[in-house]
């Protein structure tokens, strides 16, 4: 059996072998790699400049950095590398739309989209990092949404400047929804998902978890979630644990994907065409 941790812990760094140690080997579509950092395994389905994206045996996606001995082939380090030649089929983003190579960032537009919190533009970044700045949408972290009427009047929207918004918990009934409804504009959309925060949009299996628990009213829902699951750590230590946890658009829930792309078609579509 190979032996992926090296023969002896005490001759040099054995963690952090030197890169002059690890072997180069150029990506190329099927090879089947190991990240080396927890242990997913899948062959290569597509890269751009700085990340891979990986498919395991159950067809689920996963994006990993192209970071140096950051993969395993056959229990080995291996430094992952760009070929010679271009990748012959195209790449594919972290929201599964097709990536635009060496693409410079847009000059950020006048349109714009408002998510509630810090933790919901970090998930945006995180998975539409790519799309965004191809399309230059800045995406701005409300704080949450009770002044939501105020900040749509400060905004100015109108032709050539609409203004997308992503609201938590947009049920009927809800108070999110009594203020959303209070916002009428041709050139506003909110739209929003069913949960009650945006961790409950990432899906409990890319977290290890069978399901998000219940929460009693009246209770903080993220103070009660880490009661529940017993997580012995802070709020943003659970959040960079979930975050960490979501590498591509199949680890989210369909009700967070299509109100995403919903707002980011809306904030780009400037003539109205739907196109």
């Amino acid at each position: 059996m190979n032996d992926r941790y090296g023969d002896d812990v005490l001759a040099g760094n054995w963690r952090r072998p030197r890169a002059g140690q690890i072997p180069q080997v150029p990506l190329e579509h099927e090879l089947v790699v190991e990240s080396a950092i927890d242990g997913f395994c899948g062959a290569v389905t597509g890269w751009d400049r700085g990340s891979v994206t990986l498919e395991d045996r159950h067809r689920r996606e996963r994006v990993f950095t192209l970071d140096p001995a950051a993969f395993l082939i056959d229990g080995r380090p291996v430094t992952l590398v760009q070929p010679v030649h271009a990748p012959s089929a195209p790449v594919r983003t972290a929201s599964g739309s097709l990536a635009v190579p060496d693409a410079p960032a847009r000059v950020a537009r006048e349109s714009r989209i408002y998510v509630e919190g810090t933790h919901d533009a970090e998930l945006l970044e995180h998975i539409w990092g790519h799309d965004l700045r191809v399309e230059g949408v800045v995406v701005e972290p409300l704080g949450g949404v009770d002044d939501l009427p105020r900040l749509v009047t400060e905004f100015g929207p109108g032709p050539g400047r609409r203004l997308g918004v992503l609201v938590d918990h947009l049920v009927p009934g809800s108070k999110e929804a009594r203020i959303a409804a209070q916002v009428a504009h041709p050139h506003v959309l909110i739209t929003g998902h069913p949960f009650v925060d945006v961790w409950a949009a990432v899906r409990p299996s890319a977290v290890g978890i069978q399901a998000w628990p219940d929460v009693p009213r009246g209770l903080d829902w993220k103070t009660g979630v880490l009661r529940a699951l017993k997580w012995p750590m802070e709020q943003h230590e659970a959040w960079r644990h979930i975050l960490g946890s979501v590498r591509g658009y199949g680890d989210l829930e369909p009700q967070l994907l299509g109100r995403v792309e919903e707002l980011i078609d809306f904030v780009t579509d400037l003539d109205g065409s739907g196109s």
